[in-house]
Protein backbone atom coordinates (compact mmCIF):
# COMPACT_ATOMS: atom_id res chain seq x y z
CA UNK A 1 0.00 0.00 0.00
CA UNK A 2 1.41 3.28 -0.88
CA UNK A 3 2.62 5.28 2.04
CA UNK A 4 2.92 8.73 0.55
CA UNK A 5 6.07 10.97 -0.14
CA UNK A 6 7.47 13.81 0.57
CA UNK A 7 5.41 17.13 -1.08
CA UNK A 8 6.69 18.31 -4.39
CA UNK A 9 9.11 21.46 -4.22
CA UNK A 10 5.94 24.56 -4.89
CA UNK A 11 4.66 23.16 -1.66
CA UNK A 12 7.68 23.43 0.25
CA UNK A 13 6.20 27.42 -0.11
CA UNK A 14 3.54 29.25 -0.90
CA UNK A 15 4.36 32.09 -2.43
CA UNK A 16 3.99 35.64 -0.81
CA UNK A 17 1.88 37.03 -3.54
CA UNK A 18 0.30 33.40 -4.87
CA UNK A 19 -3.49 35.74 -4.30
CA UNK A 20 -2.43 38.29 -7.25
CA UNK A 21 -0.79 35.65 -9.08
CA UNK A 22 -4.05 32.73 -9.04
CA UNK A 23 -6.10 35.76 -9.77
CA UNK A 24 -3.73 36.92 -12.95
CA UNK A 25 -4.08 33.03 -14.07
CA UNK A 26 -8.12 32.90 -14.09
CA UNK A 27 -8.54 36.30 -15.46
CA UNK A 28 -6.43 35.10 -18.09
CA UNK A 29 -8.92 32.28 -19.02
CA UNK A 30 -11.02 32.86 -22.26
CA UNK A 31 -12.80 29.99 -22.99
CA UNK A 32 -14.32 28.68 -26.30
CA UNK A 33 -17.78 30.84 -27.58
CA UNK A 34 -19.19 26.97 -27.74
CA UNK A 35 -18.65 26.43 -24.08
CA UNK A 36 -21.87 27.17 -23.45
CA UNK A 37 -22.19 27.15 -19.19
CA UNK A 38 -18.65 27.78 -19.37
CA UNK A 39 -15.61 25.48 -18.47
CA UNK A 40 -15.98 21.80 -16.82
CA UNK A 41 -13.76 21.23 -14.10
CA UNK A 42 -13.72 18.08 -12.38
CA UNK A 43 -11.37 17.31 -9.50
CA UNK A 44 -9.87 13.67 -9.13
CA UNK A 45 -8.53 12.34 -5.58
CA UNK A 46 -6.58 9.28 -6.09
CA UNK A 47 -4.94 6.35 -3.99
CA UNK A 48 -8.08 6.04 -1.75
CA UNK A 49 -9.43 3.78 0.67
CA UNK A 50 -8.20 4.25 3.85
CA UNK A 51 -10.24 7.13 5.86
CA UNK A 52 -6.79 8.83 7.24
CA UNK A 53 -6.10 12.31 8.81
CA UNK A 54 -5.47 13.85 5.24
CA UNK A 55 -7.99 12.30 3.50
CA UNK A 56 -10.45 13.92 6.12
CA UNK A 57 -9.02 16.94 5.73
CA UNK A 58 -9.38 16.88 2.02
CA UNK A 59 -13.03 16.24 2.02
CA UNK A 60 -13.27 18.41 4.78
CA UNK A 61 -12.75 21.33 2.58
CA UNK A 62 -14.74 20.61 -0.42
CA UNK A 63 -17.41 19.63 1.39
CA UNK A 64 -17.00 23.34 2.90
CA UNK A 65 -17.09 25.16 -0.46
CA UNK A 66 -19.70 22.30 -1.78
CA UNK A 67 -17.39 21.61 -4.50
CA UNK A 68 -17.99 18.05 -6.41
CA UNK A 69 -14.84 15.63 -5.52
CA UNK A 70 -14.41 12.34 -7.42
CA UNK A 71 -12.47 9.52 -5.56
CA UNK A 72 -10.43 7.25 -6.83
CA UNK A 73 -10.66 3.93 -4.66
CA UNK A 74 -8.26 1.30 -4.70
CA UNK A 75 -10.22 -1.92 -4.83
CA UNK A 76 -7.91 -4.18 -2.47
CA UNK A 77 -7.26 -1.78 -0.08
CA UNK A 78 -11.09 -1.43 0.89
CA UNK A 79 -12.65 -3.12 3.85
CA UNK A 80 -16.10 -3.18 5.02
CA UNK A 81 -15.29 -1.27 7.96
CA UNK A 82 -13.00 1.10 6.24
CA UNK A 83 -16.03 2.18 3.70
CA UNK A 84 -18.37 2.60 6.75
CA UNK A 85 -15.64 5.01 7.72
CA UNK A 86 -15.36 6.89 4.57
CA UNK A 87 -19.08 7.65 4.62
CA UNK A 88 -18.72 8.74 7.81
CA UNK A 89 -16.13 11.47 6.57
CA UNK A 90 -18.00 12.19 3.31
CA UNK A 91 -21.20 13.52 2.83
CA UNK A 92 -23.42 10.85 1.18
CA UNK A 93 -25.19 13.65 -1.31
CA UNK A 94 -23.91 11.87 -4.74
CA UNK A 95 -24.15 15.31 -6.01
CA UNK A 96 -21.17 15.88 -4.19
CA UNK A 97 -19.27 12.59 -4.55
CA UNK A 98 -18.26 10.59 -6.95
CA UNK A 99 -16.54 6.98 -5.94
CA UNK A 100 -14.76 4.64 -9.09
CA UNK A 101 -12.27 2.19 -9.28
CA UNK A 102 -8.35 2.90 -9.25
CA UNK A 103 -6.78 -0.14 -10.35
CA UNK A 104 -6.74 -3.47 -8.38
CA UNK A 105 -3.84 -3.41 -5.73
CA UNK A 106 -1.77 -0.61 -7.03
CA UNK A 107 1.39 -2.20 -7.81
CA UNK A 108 3.66 -1.72 -10.19
CA UNK A 109 4.19 -5.42 -12.51
CA UNK A 110 6.81 -4.04 -15.25
CA UNK A 111 10.51 -5.14 -14.58
CA UNK A 112 11.97 -2.39 -16.66
CA UNK A 113 10.61 1.04 -17.61
CA UNK A 114 7.21 3.17 -16.72
CA UNK A 115 5.03 1.68 -13.80
CA UNK A 116 1.72 -0.14 -15.02
CA UNK A 117 -0.30 -1.84 -12.66
CA UNK A 118 -2.34 -3.71 -16.24
CA UNK A 119 0.94 -3.47 -18.49
CA UNK A 120 2.30 -5.59 -21.57
CA UNK A 121 3.92 -8.06 -18.67
CA UNK A 122 1.08 -9.70 -17.86
CA UNK A 123 -1.42 -11.66 -19.63
CA UNK A 124 -4.89 -10.39 -20.63
CA UNK A 125 -6.39 -13.32 -18.33
CA UNK A 126 -4.75 -12.12 -15.16
CA UNK A 127 -5.79 -8.40 -15.96
CA UNK A 128 -9.07 -8.82 -16.96
CA UNK A 129 -9.54 -10.86 -13.63
CA UNK A 130 -8.35 -8.07 -11.51
CA UNK A 131 -10.39 -5.51 -13.22
CA UNK A 132 -13.53 -7.76 -12.53
CA UNK A 133 -12.55 -8.34 -9.00
CA UNK A 134 -11.96 -4.90 -8.35
CA UNK A 135 -15.06 -3.90 -10.40
CA UNK A 136 -17.01 -6.85 -8.32
CA UNK A 137 -15.66 -5.32 -5.30
CA UNK A 138 -16.58 -1.75 -5.33
CA UNK A 139 -19.90 -2.89 -6.63
CA UNK A 140 -20.50 -5.62 -3.54
CA UNK A 141 -19.09 -2.77 -1.10
CA UNK A 142 -20.55 0.63 -2.34
CA UNK A 143 -23.98 -0.41 -4.06
CA UNK A 144 -25.66 2.62 -5.60
CA UNK A 145 -22.34 4.80 -4.35
CA UNK A 146 -20.04 3.04 -7.17
CA UNK A 147 -19.77 4.76 -10.40
CA UNK A 148 -18.28 2.51 -13.03
CA UNK A 149 -15.09 4.20 -14.55
CA UNK A 150 -11.75 3.04 -14.05
CA UNK A 151 -8.53 5.24 -13.23
CA UNK A 152 -5.32 3.34 -14.17
CA UNK A 153 -2.44 3.72 -11.87
CA UNK A 154 0.07 6.16 -13.26
CA UNK A 155 -2.72 7.00 -15.58
CA UNK A 156 -1.70 4.78 -18.57
CA UNK A 157 -2.62 1.27 -19.24
CA UNK A 158 -2.55 -0.80 -22.49
CA UNK A 159 -4.70 -1.78 -25.02
CA UNK A 160 -5.84 -5.23 -23.73
CA UNK A 161 -7.10 -3.45 -20.77
CA UNK A 162 -9.22 -0.83 -22.54
CA UNK A 163 -10.68 -3.61 -24.68
CA UNK A 164 -11.56 -5.42 -21.34
CA UNK A 165 -13.05 -2.36 -19.56
CA UNK A 166 -15.47 -2.15 -22.42
CA UNK A 167 -15.87 -6.12 -22.57
CA UNK A 168 -16.74 -5.80 -18.38
CA UNK A 169 -18.97 -2.88 -18.17
CA UNK A 170 -17.59 -0.15 -17.11
CA UNK A 171 -18.59 2.98 -18.69
CA UNK A 172 -15.69 5.68 -18.35
CA UNK A 173 -12.11 6.73 -18.24
CA UNK A 174 -9.89 8.97 -16.93
CA UNK A 175 -6.16 9.30 -17.30
CA UNK A 176 -3.76 12.07 -18.51
CA UNK A 177 -5.44 13.82 -21.33
CA UNK A 178 -3.76 12.55 -24.41
CA UNK A 179 -3.36 9.06 -23.48
CA UNK A 180 -2.47 6.27 -25.28
CA UNK A 181 -3.72 4.35 -26.64
CA UNK A 182 -7.06 5.65 -27.59
CA UNK A 183 -10.21 4.19 -25.33
CA UNK A 184 -13.26 2.26 -27.10
CA UNK A 185 -15.56 4.47 -28.26
CA UNK A 186 -18.34 2.49 -25.84
CA UNK A 187 -15.97 3.91 -22.79
CA UNK A 188 -16.56 7.69 -22.56
CA UNK A 189 -13.05 9.29 -21.40
CA UNK A 190 -12.88 12.10 -18.78
CA UNK A 191 -8.60 13.20 -18.97
CA UNK A 192 -7.32 15.09 -16.15
CA UNK A 193 -4.35 17.66 -17.21
CA UNK A 194 -3.14 19.65 -14.14
CA UNK A 195 -1.52 17.79 -11.36
CA UNK A 196 -1.61 19.24 -8.25
CA UNK A 197 0.83 16.95 -5.94
CA UNK A 198 2.90 14.23 -8.21
CA UNK A 199 4.98 17.26 -9.79
CA UNK A 200 8.10 16.88 -11.08
CA UNK A 201 9.96 20.42 -10.73
CA UNK A 202 12.99 20.40 -9.23
CA UNK A 203 12.12 23.63 -7.82
CA UNK A 204 9.44 25.59 -6.45
CA UNK A 205 9.30 28.48 -8.56
CA UNK A 206 9.08 26.38 -11.77
CA UNK A 207 6.64 24.63 -9.96
CA UNK A 208 4.28 27.44 -9.76
CA UNK A 209 4.80 28.63 -13.67
CA UNK A 210 4.27 25.23 -14.92
CA UNK A 211 0.75 24.81 -12.61
CA UNK A 212 -0.46 27.94 -13.29
CA UNK A 213 0.24 27.61 -17.06
CA UNK A 214 -1.37 23.75 -17.12
CA UNK A 215 -4.77 25.18 -14.88
CA UNK A 216 -4.78 28.51 -17.25
CA UNK A 217 -4.92 26.21 -20.51
CA UNK A 218 -6.98 23.36 -19.32
CA UNK A 219 -9.80 25.74 -18.12
CA UNK A 220 -9.56 27.69 -21.73
CA UNK A 221 -9.75 24.38 -23.79
CA UNK A 222 -12.84 24.01 -21.86
CA UNK A 223 -12.16 21.30 -19.91
CA UNK A 224 -10.12 20.86 -16.96
CA UNK A 225 -9.91 17.59 -14.72
CA UNK A 226 -7.26 18.43 -11.88
CA UNK A 227 -5.45 15.92 -10.33
CA UNK A 228 -5.00 15.27 -6.95
CA UNK A 229 -2.76 12.69 -3.56
CA UNK A 230 -3.94 13.79 -0.69
CA UNK A 231 -0.61 11.59 0.75
CA UNK A 232 1.72 13.91 -0.55
CA UNK A 233 -0.47 17.28 0.71
CA UNK A 234 1.20 19.33 3.52
CA UNK A 235 -0.25 22.31 5.10
CA UNK A 236 0.65 24.79 2.33
CA UNK A 237 -1.16 22.47 -0.11
CA UNK A 238 -4.36 22.72 2.02
CA UNK A 239 -4.30 26.34 2.21
CA UNK A 240 -3.66 26.62 -1.32
CA UNK A 241 -6.46 23.92 -2.06
CA UNK A 242 -8.97 26.03 0.05
CA UNK A 243 -8.08 29.65 -2.34
CA UNK A 244 -8.44 27.51 -5.53
CA UNK A 245 -12.06 25.86 -4.60
CA UNK A 246 -12.91 29.52 -3.62
CA UNK A 247 -12.01 31.23 -6.49
CA UNK A 248 -13.50 29.01 -8.93
CA UNK A 249 -16.55 28.99 -7.11
CA UNK A 250 -16.85 32.79 -7.27
CA UNK A 251 -16.27 32.80 -11.26
CA UNK A 252 -19.46 32.07 -13.05
CA UNK A 253 -17.71 30.64 -16.29
CA UNK A 254 -16.47 27.48 -14.46
CA UNK A 255 -18.88 24.69 -13.85
CA UNK A 256 -17.80 22.02 -10.80
CA UNK A 257 -18.58 18.58 -10.96
CA UNK A 258 -17.44 15.03 -11.07
CA UNK A 259 -17.38 12.15 -13.11
CA UNK A 260 -20.60 10.64 -12.54
CA UNK A 261 -22.70 13.45 -12.83
CA UNK A 262 -20.84 13.86 -16.48
CA UNK A 263 -21.14 10.12 -17.01
CA UNK A 264 -25.21 10.60 -16.13
CA UNK A 265 -24.98 13.79 -18.01
CA UNK A 266 -23.88 12.06 -21.21
CA UNK A 267 -21.13 14.56 -21.50
CA UNK A 268 -18.40 13.64 -24.21
CA UNK A 269 -15.27 15.76 -24.04
CA UNK A 270 -14.19 17.06 -27.49
CA UNK A 271 -10.48 16.16 -28.68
Amino acid sequence: MSTGKNPAPLWQHIPADIHRRLHHCLDQVVTKPSDGDGSIVFFRADDVAVPGRKLARLVDIFGKHQVPLTLAVVPAWLTETRWQRLLELCSKDHSLRCWIQHGWRHLNHEPRGSKLEFGPSRSLSRKRKDLQTGFQRLNRLMGDAFTPAFTPPWNRCDSETLNALQELGYQALSRDLGAQPPAPAAVTEYPVSVDLHTRKEKDGESGWQNFLKELRESLGNGFCGIMIHHQRMNNAAFDFLELLLSELKQRNPFRLIHVGTLLREGYVVEN
